[in-house]
C-alpha cells in the first residue's frame, strides 16, 4: 500500500524493497520467473501487460503517465508453470 501519492511516468520505478511479501515482510526482491509471467495490479485492478516491466529489483512503468494515491493497493504476482511427468 502506498505510504504518500506517486507520480507515474514513462520509466518511473518503484523498487522490489517497497513491497511486502506473502508473510506481510518487507521483500528483498521479485521472484525470478524463468517459464511464466508477471501480473501487475493497482487497487485490485489487473495492469495492461505492456505498461509495466519487473525485474528482481523494481517494477518500472512503461509509457503511462498519471497519479497513484497514498493508501492504494499496488500487488505484483509472480506466477512460475511447471511440468511434471
Amino acid at each position: 500500500m502506498l505510504a504518500a501519492n506517486l507520480t507515474v511516468a514513462d520509466g518511473t520505478t518503484v523498487l522490489a524493497t517497497a513491497f511486502l511479501d506473502d508473510s506481510e515482510n518487507a521483500a528483498t526482491a521479485f521472484p525470478v520467473v524463468t517459464n511464466g509471467y508477471y501480473n501487475f495490479y493497482i487497487n485490485g485492478v489487473l495492469q495492461v501487460g505492456d505498461s509495466y516491466t519487473v525485474s528482481t529489483t523494481e517494477l518500472t512503468f512503461n509509457g503511462v503517465t498519471g497519479t497513484i494515491t497514498a493508501g492504494t493497493p499496488l500487488v505484483v504476482k509472480a506466477v512460475e508453470l511447471v511440468t511434471q511427468t
